[in-house]
This record gives structure tokens, sequence and C-alpha cells, in this order.
């Protein structure tokens, strides 16, 4: 087994403590104008500017030059035991050679204060990086805010797993969509992509494990993504990427309740049918079109390295954790329009938010890409996204 560095023992800090009094600013610019941000803002800079990557895989060679990859939004970690099992068990993820995580705690209540990239890397023998986006002022949103607990370290962020080794492990920063010290849910930071480097036996690969804003305009979202394509544009040598994660591809403007609710009356008048066959599952076709133009204008393909047409993420009106979050943030009575716009689906509605785009990189002819929707207990809904699969080649 290969030595270990960059511990996660980089990401410890004193900064619980003043959580109380800087939860009190109801605006980034209030709180960064203040003395108290003064005195910490060095320590909140550290942090967020660590990644923190482990080596646990031991040397492998492989006869297959296609590579397997799988991005899932594991939604914290809070059903870490499923989560792992899945990713142990369920045969088309099991032999991934590449994870791309997102929504990944580290010392947060919700997910039992565990660090849950080491652990799923340990549990899989797997090289990882993470980088945390989000210092947490709180213990989160919905029913979050109520589990027991105290938060230890208080981060979550996004990650990158390889059973080949990883190197040049950095992150990029990306705006906020929306003011993080406004309203229940208070953070520190903003979303960081996760890229680095992996030594295949077939080639050098680019790997990059991205989560956009949701609470965000599409066209934030498009520049977010044009953030992360220009800084790849820049590293040498050039080599083939793949890029994966939870885009948040939603086709809404959610960068405020107003606007959503807003959106959801115009695609009522569109009709709900014609927008949960037509849109939902396409939607780089129009509300989505400029962050998907963007990547092709770039030179990457998008179309081939996923299940055309198959949603990722599937919301029920019963759905009372949904709800929950969802009302920390809309008025109460959008759900009763909600309940009546969906009576025709049964109260279910699906989008497609999870994506691969790449580089000088193609798709297994042998295996095509993947919407894996049947990792979910009986009992426990694992994560609210289902995980994406992608076997491929680096042609470039």
């Amino acid at each position: 087994m290969q030595e270990q560095s960059n511990s996660p023992g980089r990401l410890d800090h004193q900064l619980g403590p003043f959580f109380s009094e800087l939860s009190r600013f109801n605006s980034t610019a209030a709180l960064q104008a203040s003395d108290l941000y003064a005195r910490l803002e060095p320590e909140i800079t550290r942090v967020l500017k660590t990644v923190v990557q482990e080596d646990f895989a031991p040397d492998v060679s492989t006869s297959r030059s296609s590579i397997r990859a799988a991005a899932w939004n594991i939604e914290r970690g809070t059903h870490l035991e499923g989560v792992i099992r899945v990713l142990k068990e369920q045969p088309l993820l099991q032999d991934s050679d590449i994870l791309l995580l997102t929504e990944l705690d580290l010392g947060m209540a919700r997910s039992h204060n565990r660090l849950i990239a080491q652990e799923v890397a340990q549990a899989l023998k797997l090289n990882y990086a993470f980088a945390p986006c989000y210092i947490a002022l709180n213990k989160g949103s919905g029913l979050e805010s109520e589990v027991p607990g105290e938060n230890t370290q208080s981060l979550h962020g996004n990650a990158l797993f390889s059973r080949y080794p990883l190197r040049e492990a950095h992150s990029i920063a990306m705006p906020n969509g929306k003011d993080l010290m406004w309203g229940k849910e208070k953070r520190l930071g903003y979303q960081q992509a996760v890229v680095a480097t992996i030594d295949h036996p077939s080639g050098a690969l680019r790997v990059v494990s991205l989560h956009l804003d949701a609470h965000s305009t599409q066209k934030h979202r498009c520049r977010q993504m044009k953030i992360v394509l220009d800084h790849l544009a820049t590293l040498n040598p050039s080599l083939p990427v793949l890029i994966g994660g939870d885009w948040n591809t939603s086709t809404y403007n959610s960068s405020r309740a107003l606007y959503s609710i807003l959106g959801y009356c115009r695609r009522v008048l569109m009709g709900v049918r014609n927008v949960v066959e037509n849109h939902n599952p396409y939607p780089d076709r129009w509300f989505e079109r400029h962050l998907f133009r963007e990547l092709e204008r770039q030179g990457y393909q998008y179309q081939d390295l996923n299940e055309s047409g198959v949603c990722t993420l599937h919301y029920d009106v019963q759905d009372l954790a949904a709800n929950k979050r969802m009302g920390d943030w809309i008025p109460n009575w959008c759900f009763w329009f909600i309940n009546w716009a969906l009576q025709r689906h049964d109260g279910c509605c699906s989008i497609k938010l999870d994506w691969f785009a790449g580089k000088g990189v193609s798709p297994s002819p042998n295996s095509p890409p993947r919407v894996v929707g049947d990792v979910h207990g009986e009992e426990v809904v694992l994560s609210d996204h289902d995980p994406i699969v992608l076997d491929f080649d680096i042609v470039g």
C-alpha cells in the first residue's frame, strides 16, 4: 500500500467557538466588513484552500484498456454504510476505476461527524482527493437542523477517487449563486471542483469532480462551467479530460424563491406533461442550453457519454425530507400548487441533473453509459440522486 500524504488533520481548525457570532450576520457583505471576520479570515481561507489527499489503493495492473467511471451525489453521506455497500456490490458500480462523488461531509452531525471521503476510500481501497467547499455555521437545512449532537469540523465538499495513482490534485473555486449568509442555512465558502491527474496504464487522464450550484440561475451555472473549462485549458501538459458530477441542470432559475415560483408557473402554462417528457430529461435542449453549448465550444462532448433522456433525481410530493428543505426557502402555499400540478403524474417529477463530459475520450462500444436507478433499498433512500456510469477509452 502506498504512503499516505496530506492527512485530513490539515483541516482541523478552531473556528467553532465563533460560529454563533458569525451566524448573526444576514449577508456576506456585512460579515466580511466586520472586525470578527478580519480576525478569522486567514484561518477560513487556509481551510477552504486545503485539498486532502490520501492513498489506500494497492499497486494494481490491468489488462482492460477501457476505464469505468461513476459519478454520484451521495447527499452528505448520511447513509454511508449503504452507499459503500452499493459501491462494493452493485454490478455496474463495483468495478469502477474512478469515482466522482459530490456532497461529502467532514465532521457534520447529520452524518455522525465522520470523514466521509476517507471512509469510502478505506472501504473500497482507493486513492482520493477531497476539497472542502463550505464551513457550515449550523447543522444544515430541513430535517438536518433537528439531528442530535453538534458538528465538529463542520465541513462539506467534493471528492474524486481512483484505483490508480493520483497526482497534481487541486481545486477550482467558483462564485456563489446566492448569498450563503441569507436564510436558515448559513455557510462560509463556495463550490469547488476537485481536479487531479490519474496515471492509468493506458495513459494519463485529467479528471474533475464537479458540483454546480443548485440555488443559482441557468446563466450562473454556465458561468461556473466556463470557469472550470477555462482553468483546464491552462494546464500543461494537455491531457484527455473527464468531467462528471451533479451539475444541477434543473432548468430553473433558483437563485431566489420568487424566481423559482414564477418558473414553475411558466412550466405549468407550457403543459406539465410537455415539460416532464420533453424538458426535464433534456435540459440541454433549451433551458440549460448555454452550459452545454459552452462545453461544445471548448471541444468537449457530452451526448455520447450519458444515457439520453433518463433522469437522475426524482421528487415525490410525499417526501417529507425534500419538502422540509424546500420549506426553508419557499412559502407553504407553494406546496398546494405543486401537488395540484403533479396530480396527473402520481405526485412525482424527475429531472436530469448528473452528467459526464469529456475531451480526448470515447465511450466504450460494448457498454453504453447508464443511469443506475436500482441502488436504493425499500426502507432507506441512500441519496436523492441516482449514480451514473460510463465505460470509456482514452483516445487523445
